[in-house]
Parts: C-alpha cells; structure tokens; sequence
C-alpha cells in the first residue's frame, strides 16, 4: 500500500488527517433530505395528532444532538465547536424536506455534521409515525427517504 494514495490509511493502520496547522475559519454546510409519507400522515403531523408527540420538534432535537454527536459516529471524524445549528422543516401534501444548517469556526468543513443532522432529523420523523404509516402487514410500501445531500458549503 502506497501511504500518498490514502489520507487515512497507512502501512501500519488507518490514521486521523492532522489538520492541527491549517487556519481557524467560519465554515458554514448545509444538508437537506425528504422523507416521502402518505397524505393521511402528512395531515396528522401538521395537527399534532401523532401519539409519540410533536414529530417536527422531536425531530429538530434529534438532528441537534446528531450534529454533536457526528465525531462518535463516523470513525475518522474531527470533533468540532459547533457554534451554531438551524433545523428546518418544509411540508409538502406527500413529503417533509427537512434543511440543517450547521456553523463552526475550526479547521475543518461541516458536512458531515449536517448530513448526519438532516439524516436523523429524517429517521426520527419516520419513528415518530411509523405506527400510521405501515400497511396491514406491518410493511412500509409508502415511506421512503430520499435525496440527502450537501446543499451548501461555504468557507470565510
């Protein structure tokens, strides 16, 4: 194994990149993602009708503490001083976008952590309704998230 192809891996192992010498900045990602429900769901959530309790803002303390937990999940990930996150939510008649917004001043980028925001945010919604959303044998032939991605990226 050539150690200049991987910035991870070594001969000896696999390693976390230093980036003790790079300049503190602003870094600014945001991430968004959908989850596709049914309409009957949909009109349930925005009446706060969902046993479990607020779906929205269940979700938005999720993708929170996701955020600041991002470095425990993802093994070669830097733990950062997040100094800021905004979790946002667009309700459509047959899908919620969520958007996480995620500001730091460090060494290196946020995506991670708004991807990991906007996933969680994302499955919470689905636990949150699961119970409305399977058909009569338990499946989930309607539900589906979808389209996660890293909608912004900015570096001051």
């Amino acid at each position: 194994m050539d150690d200049k192809k991987f910035t991870h891996l070594t001969k000896s192992g696999v390693k976390m990149v230093d980036v003790g010498n790079k300049p503190i900045t602003k870094r600014t990602a945001k991430a968004q993602g959908r989850i596709y429900l049914q309409n009957f769901t949909i009109e349930r959530i925005k009446k706060e009708e969902i046993k479990k309790g607020n779906v929205l803002t269940t979700a938005q303390i999720a993708a929170i503490g996701a955020v600041k937990s991002t470095h425990h999940l993802i093994p070669l990930c830097h733990s950062l001083k997040i100094t800021g996150v905004d979790v946002d939510f667009n309700i459509d008649s047959n899908f919620i976008e969520t958007e996480v917004k995620v500001m730091c001043e460090g060494k290196t980028g946020v995506e991670m952590e708004a991807l990991t925001g906007a996933s969680i945010a994302l499955l919470t919604i689905w636990d949150m309704v699961k119970s409305v959303e399977k058909d009569e044998n338990g499946q989930y032939p309607n539900t589906r998230i979808s389209e996660i991605i890293v909608s912004e990226k900015i570096k001051e």
